[in-house]
């Protein structure tokens, strides 16, 4: 699997012509938005590479992902952060407004099917989050011979 960090689609050449990755990690938020990583998923889909969108912030970058899914045939799995450990104590959805959320089902997270992303954001839930604030950092996690690891 590779791309999480890659920026751009010639960054993504070097993956598919040297048939380094058979998954890429692509992030519309580091790519330029849903478009270019659609157009990312096509070319990856000609070299028979499969997609699984990158999606670690919270839920309107995982609606968003959900767009690409819906319309790259090589999208094979979907990254989401529920119960993870940056979500300790919540989850990706608490800040949507209810009956516009991201249902997870039988394993599945459906395609959100209202306009837009298919989500509405709670923004006084947002505004009551921000007054708390959060001491999250990236984990720094490393090899066994010490070296550091990326997550």
């Amino acid at each position: 699997m590779g791309g999480t960090r890659l920026r751009n689609r010639s960054e993504f050449k070097h993956l598919f012509e040297r048939r380094i990755a058979q998954v890429i990690n692509s992030d519309p938020a580091h790519v330029g938005g849903i478009s270019k990583t659609v157009r990312i998923g096509n070319w990856a889909e000609a070299y028979d590479v499969a997609l699984a969108p990158h999606c670690p912030v919270g839920p309107i970058a995982l609606a968003a992902c959900l767009r690409v899914d819906a319309v790259c045939h090589d999208a094979s799995i979907q990254e989401q952060s529920r119960g993870i450990h940056y979500n300790a104590g919540g989850e990706v959805t608490d800040n949507l407004l209810p009956g516009h959320d991201l249902i997870l089902r039988d394993g599945f997270l459906h395609i959100p099917t209202g306009p837009g992303l298919g989500i509405e954001v709670d923004e006084a839930a947002v505004k009551r989050a921000a007054q708390v604030g959060h001491r999250w950092r990236a984990p720094l996690w490393r090899h066994r011979v010490g070296s550091i690891a990326g997550w």
